[in-house]
């Protein structure tokens, strides 16, 4: 372990991973400084459709959130096509000003715990977990980081079909 990162090995080669397991779909998430709505409506006229869901912050169960964070979007999900979700939310305070770098995460939908856990994992080696994959309090499971070459991820599961 070196300062933050923490070093895993899962024991699979690519090769092996990829017999065991299959991704559903990737999809980029986006961070935006207050203006992912207006970034989402633009995207929404470049390529057609219709929002899927758009939450704000004061939308959000048992999650305090400050006055001047109310009207900031929880989340947006605009699909694209072949199962394609172009995805974003605004950065809270808590969380910080989204700069190069942080704004930007891959999403990956995955068909199971077990391959989200050996994904995250593989994902982490030599980088930083800022939230360990887990069930999170929305019922889905979800777990983020930064790889060792400054990449972000989501890695997430639904359960529900």
């Amino acid at each position: 372990m070196h300062g933050d990162f923490v070093q895993y090995d899962v024991g699979l080669s690519s090769h092996s991973f990829q017999k065991l397991f299959s991704m559903k779909i990737l999809n980029p998430y986006l961070i935006f400084n207050g203006k992912t709505e207006e970034a989402f409506q633009f995207y929404k006229s470049v390529f057609g459709g219709e929002f899927t869901l758009l939450m704000r912050m004061k939308d959000v169960q048992g999650m305090p959130v400050p006055d001047s964070e109310k009207e900031k979007i929880m989340h947006v999900a605009l699909p694209l096509s072949n199962g394609q979700v172009l995805m974003g939310s605004d950065s809270t305070e808590s969380s910080g000003s989204a700069v190069m770098g942080t704004n930007c995460f891959i999403s990956i939908h995955v068909e199971g715990e077990a391959e989200g856990e050996v994904l995250f994992k593989k994902l982490v080696a030599g980088g930083k977990s800022n939230c360990d994959f887990g069930k999170q309090f929305w019922g889905s499971w979800h777990g983020n980081l930064i790889d060792k070459y400054g990449t972000c991820w989501m890695v997430n599961y639904d359960p529900q079909p």
